[in-house]
C-alpha cells in the first residue's frame, strides 16, 4: 500500500486478477486488514468495474 498522494488518494496494488471480483475481495482485504475492521465493513461505493474505486470503511 503507498502512502496518500497530494490528493488524498490512496493506492492499492492487490495480487488477485481482476477476474470475477476477486481483485475487489483483495482490496477489501487489504483495506480491512490495514483499518483493522472486518472485512464486511468495506464497502465499494463506486468503481467496482473500475481501477479507480470509492471505498467506505465503517468503524
Amino acid at each position: 500500500m503507498a502512502p496518500l498522494d497530494d490528493d488524498g488518494l490512496l493506492t492499492v496494488f492487490v495480487r488477485e486478477r481482476a477476474v470475477d471480483g476477486a481483485a475487489n475481495e483483495g482490496v477489501a482485504a487489504l483495506l480491512a486488514a490495514h483499518f483493522g475492521v472486518r472485512k464486511g465493513d468495506v464497502r465499494i461505493m463506486n468503481g467496482y468495474g473500475s481501477r479507480i474505486k470509492t471505498i467506505e470503511v465503517d468503524d
